[in-house]
């Protein structure tokens, strides 16, 4: 059992048009590491970690766990796609379902390439864990989360307050064929 329940991990890596998702690997280091440090990417997230503290703390590989995936673009990590429980003692609404979140370098911004990473792993929790609805939490000024959220069919549920701003909770369920 995983985080996500009985899915084995890590999956055979996921193709797109243009990505692929796959675990992480050491050539990720430095990209993992922009992306933490970076202001840009982390504007809506209670700002960046520091390079050094992150230079320090990283191993050569950068840690895995079940439900992370690296985005990969012609060989080289643009983003990072996590597929996570929502923590019982959260929001009520999101409780105990799978959370979306993403995180893409800036220079990858305004592509396609977050809907077309987001909609390539929830098709594939979809196919892993048939029925499982899936949260997704942004604040609502962050105009591109929002966006992205209505693209890939997240439905809103509630608007909260939180960490000194206006919070959306979205939700998204697999289509399933009826008999």
């Amino acid at each position: 059992m995983t985080e996500l329940g009985p899915v084995a991990w890590p999956p055979a890596p996921i193709r797109t048009e243009r990505l692929v998702l796959r675990e992480s690997e050491a050539r990720d280091r430095a990209a993992f590491i922009e992306l933490l440090a970076s202001p840009e990417v982390h504007t809506y997230l209670g700002g960046p970690r520091p390079r050094d503290e992150l230079e320090r703390e990283m191993s050569g590989t950068p840690e895995g766990w079940p439900g992370s995936f690296v985005v990969d673009l012609d060989g080289s990590m643009i983003g990072q796609i996590l597929l996570r429980r929502a923590p019982e003692h959260g929001r009520p609404a999101a409780a105990g379902k799978t959370d979306l979140g993403y995180l893409f370098l800036p220079r990858a911004w305004g592509f396609g390439y977050a809907a077309e990473a987001c909609a390539a792993a929830l098709g594939w929790l979809a196919d892993a864990l048939p029925g499982e609805p899936v949260v997704l939490h942004t604040q609502t000024a962050n105009v591109a989360s929002m966006r992205l959220a209505a693209k890939l069919g997240f439905t809103e549920v509630e608007r909260f307050e939180a960490w000194g701003a206006e919070q959306w909770l979205g939700m998204w369920s697999p289509v399933t064929p009826s008999d």
